[in-house]
């Protein structure tokens, strides 16, 4: 006991001790955990390889997309740290290639893979088109993505037009009191998603649903 308290006692009189309980000068104190936030990284290629690693691991990502990624890290790098824009864009396209090669970016598994995972949330070929697009897939890619969605069943577009109607329960997935009141609505949220007026109308207003979903060859999916 007596050795606890002679602790207590030096530590107490020492010069990194306030007894008022303040932290000691040029040390934060325990109750103040801000931090003071973090600028941007300087894009070295060793940064930037990094970077486009981790972002691979979260995303599935064209190559024009994980450009676009890492040069706006190259820019915010030029205005922070004064950096070489056009070193920067060099070093990026580099890592591309070397990516391409290593199999890490490959812009046909990629648009092949984005235009079945939409195909099955519901969005129609339009829709597919101009979201691969905009991720900078070229047009012949986005044209061959499309075509295997063939597989995915006999008639695609009605497919994914049945599925997102289920999954928004609307046209025939309404209760039947509610369909008449809700033809001109529903229509529009499938023409929205890049569906035909003729497909939108088609589906709407089917008198049979289950012969509907047997011409398209495929299951609408599962609500959620």
């Amino acid at each position: 006991m007596a050795q606890a308290q002679h602790a207590r006692y030096l530590y107490a009189m020492s010069d990194s001790h306030d007894p008022s309980g303040a932290a000691p000068a040029g040390r934060p104190s325990r109750g103040d955990k801000r931090r003071k936030p973090k600028g941007p990284k300087k894009a070295t290629p060793d940064y930037l390889e990094k970077a486009a690693l981790h972002y691979l691991e979260r995303y599935a990502s064209s190559r024009a997309n994980l450009r676009r990624v890492l040069l706006g890290k190259v820019e915010r790098s030029a205005r922070a740290h004064g950096t070489d824009r056009d070193d920067g864009a060099q070093a990026v396209e580099q890592l591309l290639d070397r990516l391409g090669r290593a199999g890490y970016l490959d812009d046909t598994a990629y648009a092949r893979g984005r235009a079945i995972s939409l195909h099955r949330a519901g969005h129609g070929a339009q829709a597919i088109w101009m979201k691969l697009r905009q991720k900078g897939i070229d047009e012949d890619t986005a044209r061959a993505a499309l075509e295997t969605l063939q597989e995915e069943a006999d008639t695609p577009e009605l497919a994914a037009a049945l599925r997102y109607a289920r999954k928004r329960r609307i046209g025939p997935y309404r209760a039947p009191e509610q369909q008449a009141a809700n033809i001109d609505r529903d229509m529009a949220a499938l023409a929205r998603k890049g569906f035909s007026l003729d497909l939108a109308r088609q589906v709407v207003q089917c008198d049979d649903l289950e012969t509907l979903e047997q011409e398209a060859g495929a299951q609408p999916g599962p609500l959620g």
